[in-house]
């Protein structure tokens, strides 16, 4: 930790949450029961043994339902997932600490202090990478992790879940001891810095929220290190276990599967890579680290982002050139929108741009009011979607279960601007008033 200023001890560093997002603990209960439930429903209607067809025509509760167990099952009869899962995540958290990268801050606190990131996840990265073209060449294509991975599919996906709740109900107890390490903070005393969202004092909705900001062990972050490391990289070896599923049944490799593998695993890498950009995202600057976005990171990423792949694998089909080129295009115009107008905030926020049309605000600020900022308010929320769509259409048809990720990530989208818009309106008053006459759209040019 690194002290660039002396806060103020008159200020209280650690306010009470007066602001309840998701209806409260009612809410945060629902949401917490229910979207692990969904989460699991899903993949229950994507297994080789059965799978939905068409518009759910061949629904049927009892096959959903089937293979499903009590929770001893997976505590006690399962111990094994929990040691693979177990040393999975532990295994990349001493990789996260002991591989090379540099070392960046990021924001400032509210005591004035700014936390040390290791950025490493070029090394991280390559040595997964090695790791599994090692055992696709020492096993002659076999690669019986994959295998396993693909066999115990839904069976992990509940470890994962599980696991997410108890890392959530750590971080929460640990959020009440002391600082012991980096003590005094930046106001002088030995106060944790709490999320302003997850400082309610209700132990239900603080554990959902989370209630310290930047929990770590050690040198491990852990909101960062669950963000990009466990979940993400699961996520890419869902995809390839489905890939090598395909290619171990029918011995060639299937032009939709491979194409899904290639732009998610693009997406992934490319998030892995310019990690240092997480660094100034709401998640890791405003959120605490609690059940919201453990279950999120390490359960909802990985076993539903994987979704087409998983149907891919169950029920495959030839997509064809014309339509891999259609799709790959939407894929490159969403990342092209979203990755330039980033780039173009951040080389503003930087003085890089002064020619660009914006807004003076009374905290000293400016509300940029140009180029692809002038389209839409969050421009670049409609670029990420662009992206969502494409993975989904590689599925073309079959089903709409498969577009549950369009679906979704649009809910998503629509939740962070509203919230955003929140913030801001608090925050700038009659600046952000004039910046939504200037910039009337919120996402969408001309449609929303």
């Amino acid at each position: 930790m690194v002290r660039h200023k002396e806060g103020n001890s008159n200020k209280m560093l650690n306010p009470k949450t007066k602001h309840f997002e998701f209806n409260g603990v009612v809410g945060a209960v629902a949401i917490s029961v229910g979207l692990p439930i969904f989460t699991v429903f899903l993949n229950q209607m994507v297994r080789p043994e059965y799978y939905i067809e068409g518009w759910f025509s061949n629904f049927n509760l009892d096959k959903v339902f089937s293979g499903l167990h009590s929770l001893d099952y997976y505590f006690v009869d399962r111990w094994d997932l929990w040691v693979y899962y177990l040393t999975w995540y532990f295994v990349l958290a001493f990789l996260d600490v002991v591989l090379p990268g540099r070392v960046m801050e990021g924001v400032e606190l509210r005591d004035g202090t700014k936390l040390k990131y290791k950025i490493n996840g070029v090394a991280l990265s390559t040595f997964m990478v090695v790791v599994v073209a090692m055992r696709w060449q020492l096993t002659q294509g076999r690669v019986p992790e994959l295998q396993f991975l693909y066999k115990n599919h839904v069976d992990i996906c509940v470890i994962a879940i599980l696991f997410s709740a108890l890392l959530a109900t750590y971080c929460y107890i640990a959020s009440f001891v002391p600082l012991l390490i980096n003590s005094p903070n930046g106001v002088g005393t030995n106060e944790k810095i709490l999320a302003l969202g997850g400082n309610s004092g209700n132990p239900i909705y603080d554990w959902f929220i989370g209630r310290e900001l930047n929990p770590r062990i050690g040198p491990l972050d852990l909101k960062m290190f669950s963000e990009l490391r466990p979940g993400m990289l699961l996520w890419l070896l869902i995809n390839l276990s489905c890939l090598h599923h395909h290619y171990l049944r029918t011995g060639t490799f299937n032009d939709a599967l491979v194409l899904v593998n290639l732009l998610q695993g693009f997406y992934i890498f490319d998030g892995v890579l310019n990690e240092e950009g997480v660094l100034t995202m709401m998640d890791i600057t405003t959120d605490g680290f609690g059940f919201m976005l453990a279950f999120g990171d390490l359960a909802l990423v990985p076993f539903t982002y994987s979704l087409q792949a998983r149907y891919l694998s169950v029920s495959p089909i030839e997509l064809g050139l014309p339509r891999v080129i259609f799709i790959v295009g939407v894929m490159a115009l969403g990342f092209y929108i979203f990755r330039s107008a980033n780039k173009q905030k951040s080389d503003f926020r930087q003085g890089n741009l002064p020619h660009l049309k914006s807004i003076q605000t009374k905290r000293g600020t400016k509300l940029l009011a140009d180029g692809w900022w002038a389209k839409s308010q969050h421009i670049n929320y409609f670029g990420d979607w662009l992206i969502s769509l494409s993975w989904c259409l590689t599925t073309w048809f079959q089903t709409p279960l498969t577009y549950y990720y369009s679906l979704y990530f649009a809910t998503l989208l629509l939740h962070r601007q509203q919230r955003d818009e929140h913030k801001c309106r608090e925050k700038y008053g009659e600046n952000w008033a004039e910046y939504e006459k200037q910039v009337p759209y919120k996402i969408i040019p001309y449609v929303y």
